[in-house]
């Protein structure tokens, strides 16, 4: 009985052993190279079968589903990827898991699996103690240590099984059914979150003879499935899109599960007839394999059909705010969550220049002015209240950028952190400047003297070729490096404004005070150049031009 006792604590041991060096993989990977994963993710995955190459080779090398799913569904709030898309990562995912089952009956059962793990042990925690000045030496200590944690919890799951393997009566299990064996998968891979963990445990018992063949697979089945509860606790309260792409991983391992479960003994002797594969292990694996490779086939026809059903779906949940890609992406990636910020500055931009053109130019044909219903139906107060919406973004990024300041941060995405904010404020610092004028340009527009309608044509003509510039600049990013001179420069206009404006006083009249008329120069040449500015931090310009006008107390 003690012997019994014992051999159980060490097979749950080898459990949580391999579960903690899975997660020390998972860390120091993401470490070493989360960046390179996120770009592969973000750049090359406009397609749907891009999708599932991408999400394959990254799963295969982090050997976290979740992990990868944690950042798709990041990329998913914060924009940077389609519905579809990313449907297609998490199909990939699925597969590229299997990459540990194959190591394991490749290795793990071939040779002395302590006596392998061993040596990482060692360096691993040498070099993470002793040499780890560079993070890049920490990390790889944190990874040989990992390795050697998994093959280590390895050995203590196949040697507990092989011990008590002479005990069980394995009549007594085969009569129940594989439906049972099935619920077992699903169960204990759900209390487990690991299938990795769940099929190195399938190996070992397979190995042992503690099972055969279809009863392994019909474990290997219910694992598959019992891995869609991570997603499905992790949607709980989530976005839109992350119930979504929880419910499609729900419907893609159920229909390929449960199918797949029906032709167990097809796939078995496909397995020995048309592979010729004659190693029960690595029969198993590549039925494993086999698997997701049917869940891709099955489902990848129909992945935009998929789509536009699952948009139907929880269209009540998303967060409130006006922020479009921020709220999202919980900060806890910092490299994704930069992304949703730039593409949210992206955003404050358009609005902010909406707002300038509104008040500046108006919502009238170019050479004409308002008719007096439009002036009646256009109030001032439904510009406030594009302002006030401006105020707000402001403060749900700068409360986001405080969440994310509490991350751990690099030196270069601090670096761009701060010119985000610097681009954020330049353009709310723009939008007061033209929002204190409003009352201005009305009463200039309600004016019958020559010299503040030409005055007021000027102006809007200025605006409006300052921003066809900048429209310019953007659509030609990055190639066009250098913001256009006429941007740049635009406050030197200020001088020749007012020069010419008492030229003309000289001869002509005006019914609207002159201090109005230079205020108004004064503010939209600011504001004006206060949006080149801020374009400069946000797109990171390296000659950002130091003479703008600026004013620091609002």
């Amino acid at each position: 009985m003690e012997e019994v006792s014992f051999e159980f604590w060490k097979f749950l041991a080898g459990i949580g052993i391999f579960l903690w060096g899975m997660q020390q993989l998972e860390h120091s990977l993401k470490e070493l190279a989360g960046k390179s994963f996120k770009n592969l993710l973000h750049k090359f995955t406009d397609k749907p079968w891009k999708g599932i190459l991408i999400g394959t080779l990254i799963t295969a090398i982090l050997q976290s589903s979740s992990l990868v799913t944690l950042m798709v569904l990041a990329f998913l709030g914060g924009g940077m990827i389609s519905l579809g898309n990313s449907l297609g990562v998490v199909l990939g995912a699925n597969l590229g898991t299997t990459f540990t089952a194959w190591i394991v009956a490749t290795l793990g059962f071939k040779v002395s699996v302590a006596d392998f793990a061993f040596p990482f042990l060692a360096l691993g925690t040498f070099t993470y103690l002793f040499i780890n000045s560079r993070p890049v030496l920490r990390n790889l200590g944190v990874f040989m240590v990992g390795f050697g944690l998994l093959f280590l919890g390895l050995d203590f799951m196949k040697t507990s099984i092989e011990d008590m393997a002479g005990q069980v009566e394995l009549s007594e299990f085969l009569s129940y059914g594989l439906w049972v064996f099935l619920l077992i998968g699903i169960v204990i891979t759900a209390l487990i979150q690991s299938s990795s963990a769940m099929i190195v445990i399938v190996l070992s018992a397979l190995n042992a003879e503690v099972i055969g063949m279809t009863h392994a697979l019909a474990l290997i089945i219910g694992a598959n499935i019992g891995t869609t509860f991570t997603l499905v606790i992790g949607a709980l309260g989530g976005t839109a899109d992350k119930k979504r792409l929880s419910l499609a991983n729900f419907i893609f391992k159920i229909i390929a599960g449960i199918a797949t479960f029906l032709l167990i003994d097809q796939m078995i002797w496909l397995a020995l007839e048309f592979f010729r594969v004659s190693d029960p292990l690595m029969e198993l694996v590549l039925l494993n394999t086999l698997i997701n490779i049917f869940g891709i086939l099955l489902f990848y026809p129909f992945l935009g059909t998929l789509e536009k059903w699952l948009k139907k779906r929880f269209l009540t949940s998303e967060p409130a705010g006006v922020s479009r890609y921020i709220k999202n992406v919980e900060p806890t990636l910092p490299g994704v969550a930069l992304l949703a910020l730039e593409k949210e500055i992206g955003e404050v931009y358009a609005h902010t220049s909406e707002f300038i053109q509104k008040v500046l130019i108006g919502t009238v044909a170019t050479k004409q002015e308002r008719s007096v219903w439009k002036r009646l139906v256009y109030q001032p107060r439904d510009l406030m209240k594009d302002y006030l919406s401006l105020k707000q973004w402001e403060d749900e990024i700068t409360a986001y950028t405080i969440q994310l300041q509490e991350i751990k941060l690099t030196p270069s995405e601090a670096a761009k952190l701060n010119d985000f904010m610097d681009a954020l404020r330049t353009l709310i610092y723009a939008a007061k400047e033209i929002k204190d004028i409003i009352h201005n340009i009305r009463e200039m527009e309600n004016s019958e003297e020559v010299l503040v309608k030409q005055l007021l044509l000027e102006l809007r003509k200025r605006t409006r070729e300052y921003f066809s510039a900048l429209s310019e600049y953007l659509a030609r990013y990055p190639e066009m490096t250098k913001i256009p001179k006429q941007v740049r420069k635009f406050n030197v206009r200020y001088n020749k404004l007012i020069v010419s404006l008492y030229q003309d006083l000289k001869e002509q009249k005006t019914d609207v005070p002159i201090s109005t008329l230079t205020n108004v120069i004064k503010q939209t040449i600011s504001g004006l150049s206060l949006i080149g500015e801020a374009v400069q931090h946000w797109k990171k310009v390296d000659e950002i031009e130091q003479d703008t006008i600026r004013h620091t107390e609002y």
